[in-house]
């Protein structure tokens, strides 16, 4: 068969490893000025004058679909075993739905504790409504009518758009993020050396987790806000935000001092 191939399907087919080739050359001239939050965090552990740092950045909301890749995952494994538009096919696209429309849910809205509580009870009185009516199980009937099926590959092209949403947010939170030492701040804002560094008395922070269901989910939000009122706030997306939130307290709460001093002139290093 690739003896068959005339040379324009054989530029189309080579097309995408010489894209990958470039890729790779491109890392290897340049990995040595990229300057990526982990090479940060790297140059900020070795460095004897700071003990405590927190070099952070901010996810896409998208990250908080991961129960609903979970789910498409588990789903495109048991539409393998299944017969597409059979009775277990459907329950397993209600289940997927339903854990899609919880997460948008999420996404969507910000629910404190008390929202959530009120929500339930708003539930709960019109349950008992549709009870007394008699007209529960009509109900219930009615939403077992929604049949939602799908095969194992829209599962897995489901799981693979979200969790390419959530890569690109990983790889973009290489060049753009945030350094917190007790002295200063520094904003990364690409893959060099572009950024700016902020003194302590320039910026403040505070933490937001009154997002119940996103706390559940181990993320919260850091808030930056500048002394220049012409400077608009930064808002992080943070996953495992109780570490977080201790770390930047620890560090906004001490001040760090130079342990080597240079020499002044004139004056001998021994003594």
């Amino acid at each position: 068969m690739l003896a068959q191939w005339d040379t324009t399907k054989w530029i189309i087919f080579l097309v995408p490893f010489f894209l990958l080739l470039a890729g790779g050359l491109g890392w290897l001239m340049l990995r040595k000025t990229l300057r990526t939050r982990t090479r940060v965090g790297n140059q900020l552990r070795d460095d004897p004058d700071i003990n405590e740092w927190l070099v952070v950045f901010g996810w896409s909301r998208k990250v908080l679909y991961i129960p609903t890749i979970i789910a498409a995952l588990c789903a495109c494994v048991a539409m393998a075993f299944l017969q597409p538009g059979g009775t277990g096919s459907r329950i397993v696209g209600g289940i997927w739905l339903g854990v899609f429309f919880l997460n948008f849910l999420v996404d969507e809205y910000e629910m404190s504790v008390k929202v959530l509580m009120i929500l339930v009870l708003v539930i709960l009185v019109l349950v008992l409504w549709l009870v007394f009516m008699g007209w529960l199980w009509a109900v219930l009937r009615a939403f077992g009518y929604i049949a939602f099926t799908m095969n194992w590959i829209a599962y897995l092209c489901f799981a693979f758009v979200f969790a390419l949403a959530i890569a690109i947010s990983w790889i973009r939170g290489l060049f753009y993020y945030v350094a917190i030492t007790p002295n200063y701040m520094n904003i990364q804002v690409g893959p060099t050396e572009t950024g700016e560094q902020i003194s302590r008395e320039e910026y403040s922070t505070r933490l937001d987790t009154g997002d119940f269901l996103e706390r559940l989910l181990g993320f919260g939000r850091i808030i930056i806000t500048f002394s220049d009122q012409r400077r608009q706030p930064m808002m992080l997306l943070v996953g495992r935000i109780g570490k977080r939130a201790q770390r930047l307290e620890s560090i906004r709460g001490k001040l760090a001092f130079d342990l080597h001093q240079p020499a002044r002139e004139g004056q001998s290093e021994t003594f």
